[in-house]
């Protein structure tokens, strides 16, 4: 089991910058519980015994008032943190568990609306066994109150960073974890919905760590404690866009000094070539430092697409590549997620296109395919931010196009994008096996016929230029 930091202590290990807020998110204010609007019910856990007179709930509050130093489960404030400043929550499991009462509920919407009315990131140190059951329904409705606080904050724009602690379990991650737009843990952590105690007796316990969660698309990545600080220092840097209107991603320089193709078939073998330069070498080229996103929040990961935000120029960019293999659905999901969290965040997007299509085995179809697909269709479609797309190899029908940016796609010389690929094509309209090149020709799949087409924009060239056809 790993260490348990106390609140304060996680706190120290993340900032030297931190100033405590009070209920009402203002410094040394003690504030008054309720939500804006009175949506909730203030001061319904009163003194003694609390909403339900939970015999003994009194003094086990003053007893973990008096181990841990706290008033209640969770601390909050404002900290700046690789000199970036955010509202910072962080729990204190010590005082019940970390569990999440009225009161608990009173700091952490505080916190949101801080975060809300500051326009600053909310970074999330959690470490909680969920509700409190000696407060029972008042405690658990504190979920909802932190819902619709998050879905504030949302809709203003700031991003929501969480951090997984040793446990995350029941509500709180569902939601202040779950809900986060970027969410980090510890080495070993354990991170489930169902508590310890509550759950399965044959369920598979590897299921419920933050290792666990990671490979089933859950989170974005364990981070041990002492590189911790310098990463959500990187992403609070990464997840911050300037107040103007955000400008394109600049189209990558091609990696290779390939020709172009002479014919169709040409431009298939070219974009087939295993010595073509691939999207893992595309970023490395392209970004000063990048930051992960992966999985599709569903269960899913694909490997075969590279997601998440870098830094160029000392700039956000967020990014979405594929790696030459099908794209399966939770690769479009995954993609969908960052597209449209770039969008709110006001951060241009760049996608790099190498497919030979979606995936369309039945484990595919099995796991929504059609509906992946068209949800990344729709996050292209819907969002505000410019969208830069470079084909860079195989561009494979709708499983393809699902990513390329409408009006701002640029194609590279090794690369080709089709309605189907040629093999396919020939064998639908009966055609020989020998008539394949031809058919290749036929689609004119090849870039400079893509910029004559007025799909691409333009045929990109290496760093010096050579070779470029820009759109007529």
């Amino acid at each position: 089991m790993p260490d348990r930091l106390t609140a304060r202590a996680a706190i120290a290990a993340l900032t030297a910058d931190f100033e405590e807020l009070g209920g009402l998110g203002e410094p040394g204010e003690p504030g008054e519980p309720g939500e804006p609007g009175n949506a909730a019910a203030p001061g319904r856990d009163g003194a003694g015994d609390g909403p339900l007179a939970w015999a003994g709930y009194a003094d086990s509050r003053a007893r973990a008032a008096a181990r841990t130093g706290e008033e209640e489960s969770v601390v909050h404030g404002l900290a700046s943190v690789g000199g970036r400043a955010c509202v910072l929550v962080s729990f204190e499991f010590g005082f019940l568990g970390g569990s999440l009462g009225q009161r608990t509920g009173d700091r952490l919407e505080a916190a949101y609306e801080a975060a809300r009315t500051r326009a600053l990131p909310l970074v999330s140190l959690i470490a909680t066994g969920g509700s409190r059951m000696q407060e029972g329904m008042v405690a658990l409705t504190q979920l909802q109150r932190v819902a619709r606080a998050s879905a504030r904050l949302r809709a203003a724009g700031p991003a929501q960073l969480a951090v997984l602690r040793d446990p995350t379990t029941g509500g709180g991650w569902a939601t202040l974890g779950a809900g986060a737009d970027v969410i980090l843990a510890l080495p070993g952590a354990q991170v489930g919905f169902a508590g310890s105690r509550v759950r399965p007796p044959d369920a598979d316990p590897h299921a419920y760590t933050a290792e666990g969660q990671l490979a089933a698309g859950q989170i974005d990545a364990v981070v041990p404690p002492d590189e911790l600080p310098g990463t959500v220092a990187h992403w609070l840097r990464a997840l911050h866009a300037p107040g103007s209107p955000a400008l394109p991603a600049p189209v990558p320089d091609a990696l290779s000094a390939t020709g172009l193709p002479v014919t169709g078939w040409d431009a298939v073998r070219q974009a087939r070539s295993p010595a073509r330069p691939r999207a893992e070498a595309y970023l490395d080229a392209y970004f000063a430092h990048r930051l992960p996103l992966g999985g599709d929040r569903c269960g899913g990961t694909d490997p075969g697409l590279l997601c998440g935000f870098g830094r160029r120029g000392g700039r956000s960019i967020a990014y979405v590549a594929q790696c030459g293999t099908a794209t399966r659905p939770a690769g479009y999901r995954t993609a969908a997620r960052v597209i449209r969290l770039a969008d709110r965040l006001g951060v241009p997007v760049l996608t790099l296109i190498d497919t030979p299509g979606a995936a369309n085995d039945a484990e595919a179809e099995r796991a929504g395919a059609g509906a992946a697909i068209a949800g990344a269709f729709a996050a292209l479609a819907e969002a505000r931010v410019p969208v830069t797309t470079l084909v860079i190899g195989e561009g494979g029908s709708g499983g393809a196009l699902a990513l390329a940016a409408p009006g701002n796609t640029h194609v590279t010389r090794d690369s080709y994008f089709s309605v189907i690929a040629p093999e396919l094509a020939a064998a639908i309209l009966k055609r020989a096996p020998d008539e394949v090149r031809a058919t290749a020709d036929q689609l004119r799949l090849r870039p400079q016929d893509l910029v004559e087409l007025g799909f691409a924009r333009s045929v990109v060239g290496p760093r010096d230029g050579a070779g470029d056809v820009p759109r007529g």
